[in-house]
């Protein structure tokens, strides 16, 4: 266990919360409590042209369904607050403006579209120690033309000072050592025109004044590592910066590149944790919850990205994986995105779900559904029966709800082609049958339905597929005398004869 142990999770509130971002959020609570340490929740919404309103209120509504709650962050609070960038807008300046004095930092007076320019006339330009000198800054410009441009309140930005040739280098606690040229970054704009501060600034000023001890993060942050590394070196605190992490990337199915929303709408599957909508266009992008999964499985689901505890254990609840993980035991490479496993994964703990709680569960989605289940009182034997043809919640809805409703459609194509005048007698005769045997098990009811059909000349698979459509509508469902006891005799009567006249039409 590590003394004082302070985490973060810092996501910009610019649209939905990738599982990858989800995973982050796992492994940073993971790590804070094995060590009694501490969750920080920080909104880096510094960048307001992308900010999209409801999308702080959404990242906290994910946390709290995934069931990691944060010690600090907005909605609760804490020593090192407050905990939203755009609120802590006058800090920055006063760093950014120490670098500038020290050397380290400087004002660079281009314009958008002088940038434009420069960036059509170079191919690759990158705004650094071989360029810097053409462009219009505090390094190319005498010191009196930079005050008067300072005076006159012309736009400016605040630029890091990259070393020309110089390797920096710290010890990551995934991928061990790693190294940059620092020649190979550009000059990163530290404070906007706007005042506010860019991600580089504020994430290690943020973590200096929170006393974030470790953080981890994607490994597409690593080429923006040797800034980071350097800001923590010329602002005096290199020794408190925090240890890093950089977690391996969450890839497509077919291991060609990171997952992205569009693949998951390309082959239908949700990336994000939870249903988000786009306030500007309207667009619905589906999430784990809404297409039902338990937050114990997604959670689960994702430790398993990337992560294993040296068993061929799969199944861990938070608890355990509180006393389990390890970042020894996070791999360096990719992990591909298997949706077909995350399924399995929900399967497993729909089938440990306390009866009472799924059920609930179960008539929530019901409802949502537009099915009438007053009568709940045969709901857990209806839930006995297909639960394990369920892998997310939202399957029970198909494969339960002709329990409660007779099917408005038929798979007609699995009975008219075989549909013969004998059969129509058949399901005649049975429907009398079934009236005036009520009392018969499912057992004794499927018995007699056989040696009904061997008396009248068929083989049992060419009545009992039509008797399930008849029942429930497609080819699909529970033992079939199952379905009819709990739906009742005198509603599969009711049933029957109502597809025989859907069988029948031309």
């Amino acid at each position: 266990m590590q003394d004082n142990v302070r985490v973060r999770f810092a996501p910009s509130p610019t649209g939905g919360l990738h599982l990858g971002g989800v995973r982050t959020v796992l492994f940073n609570y993971l790590f804070a409590r094995q060590n009694g340490g501490k969750f920080i929740l920080r909104i880096e919404d510094t960048d307001q042209t992308r900010y999209v309103p409801g999308a702080e209120e959404y990242i906290q509504e994910c946390l709290k369904w995934c069931g990691l709650h944060p010690d600090e962050g907005p909605e609760n609070g804490g020593p090192y607050g407050p905990y939203r960038q755009s609120e802590r807008k006058a800090l920055y300046r006063q760093y950014a403006e120490q670098l500038v004095e020290q050397g380290y930092a400087y004002y660079a007076f281009d314009t958008p579209e002088e940038l434009e320019q420069k960036r059509k006339d170079i191919a690759n330009f990158q705004y650094g120690y071989f360029y810097r000198s053409q462009m219009r800054n505090s390094l190319s410009l005498d010191k009196d033309e930079v005050s008067k441009l300072l005076e006159s309140g012309f736009p400016y930005v605040i630029r890091i000072k990259m070393p020309e040739d110089e390797t920096v280098s710290f010890t990551d606690m995934i991928r061990g050592e790693v190294n940059f040229q620092t020649s190979q970054s550009d000059d990163k704009v530290l404070l906007k025109a706007d005042g506010m501060p860019t991600y580089h600034l504020a994430v290690v000023v943020d973590d200096y004044l929170m006393k974030i001890t470790h953080a981890f993060r994607g490994e597409e942050w690593l080429p923006s590592a040797p800034v980071h590394l350097l800001l923590w070196k010329y602002l005096g605190w290199k020794d408190e910066m925090p240890q890093w992490a950089h977690l391996p990337l969450i890839l497509k199915p077919d291991g060609n590149g990171k997952l992205s929303k569009r693949d998951g709408a390309r082959l239908g599957f949700p990336v994000y944790a939870m249903n988000w909508t786009d306030p500007n266009t309207g667009d619905l992008t589906p999430g784990f919850r809404e297409i039902g999964f338990l937050p114990e499985a997604f959670i689960n689901m994702l430790v398993m990205l990337g992560w294993n505890d040296g068993t061929d254990q799969e199944i861990f609840s938070l608890e355990q994986l509180t006393s389990k993980f390890s970042l020894e035991r996070v791999n360096k490479a990719g992990a591909k995105f298997d949706y077909e496993k995350a399924k399995w994964f929900n399967s497993e703990w729909i089938k440990k779900l306390d009866k009472g709680e799924l059920q609930q569960l179960v008539a929530e989605k019901l409802s949502e559904a537009g099915i009438d289940i007053s009568d709940d009182s045969k709901l857990g034997s209806v839930i006995g029966l297909v639960k394990d043809r369920c892998h997310l919640l939202t399957d029970f809805v198909a494969q339960s709800s002709y329990f409660f409703k007779s099917p408005a459609d038929y798979d007609l194509n699995a009975v008219k082609p075989k549909w013969t005048e004998a059969k129509q007698e058949f399901f005649e005769g049975f429907a009398d049958f079934l009236l005036n045997n009520q009392s018969l098990t499912a057992q004794e009811l499927e018995e007699k339905f056989k040696a009904l059909a061997q008396e009248k000349g068929f083989k049992i698979g060419d009545v009992m597929l039509p008797y399930r459509v008849m029942l429930v509508g497609g080819k699909f469902g529970p033992a079939v005398f199952d379905i009819t006891k709990l739906i009742g005799e005198e509603e599969a009567v009711t049933r029957v004869k109502k597809a025989l006249g859907e069988f029948t039409k031309d």
